[in-house]
């Protein structure tokens, strides 16, 4: 299973630069100069539903030859691209990194995206709330991105301790006690 790491959201300047939006942990890691990453083209929403798998050819393999945070983003020159014609190509391209390729968790209390997603969610009193559907790595902090089974809209929760006191990988499943109004409709 492919773990995303980070997106192209667009180029930075005219000498190749892109912006990156990060969705790891280990930014310094993951974008270290050297580091090989894989990279396929974003999908719109249309194009995942009607096709399921990534063709090998539209894997590509980026070296990244460096990586600094400007203005609270992250801007990273990826080997070979040198303009900002090359760079704007790359825009929505998602990095990835195979998660069998990641190491256990030490810690019981940190998660990585890929297990969260597919998690059934419930209220503390058994109510069933809807489906993980999406990590969102926001500057305020991380939220879960929720299909709601009663309409099927999207909530947002905010992963903290005091709102989300409980995840069991084991039973696939999440216990929300959410303040009030934070479930009822805008």
């Amino acid at each position: 299973m492919e773990l995303v790491v980070g997106r192209v959201a667009k180029s930075h300047g005219v000498r190749g630069e892109l912006v990156v939006e990060v969705r790891t942990d280990e930014p310094e890691e993951r974008f270290a100069p050297g580091v090989t990453l894989r990279g396929r083209p974003a999908r719109s929403t249309a194009a995942v539903k009607s096709v399921t798998a990534v063709t090998s050819s539209e894997i590509r393999e980026f070296v990244i030859e460096s990586a600094r945070e400007h203005s609270g983003r992250l801007l990273v020159v990826l080997a070979g691209v040198t303009d900002r014609g090359a760079a704007d190509a790359l825009r929505g391209m998602l990095f990835f990194v195979d998660s069998a390729d990641l190491p256990p968790s030490e810690d019981p209390d940190e998660f990585y995206d890929h297990e969260l997603e597919g998690l059934a969610v419930h209220l503390t009193d058994g109510t069933a709330v809807g489906t993980v559907i999406q990590i969102l790595h926001s500057a305020a902090g991380e939220l879960l991105s929720v299909r709601a089974v009663e309409d099927g809209r999207e909530l947002l929760i905010p992963f903290v301790k005091a709102i989300v006191p409980t995840v069991s990988l084991d039973q696939r499943i999440v216990v929300i006690d959410p303040p009030e109004g934070l479930l009822d409709p805008e």
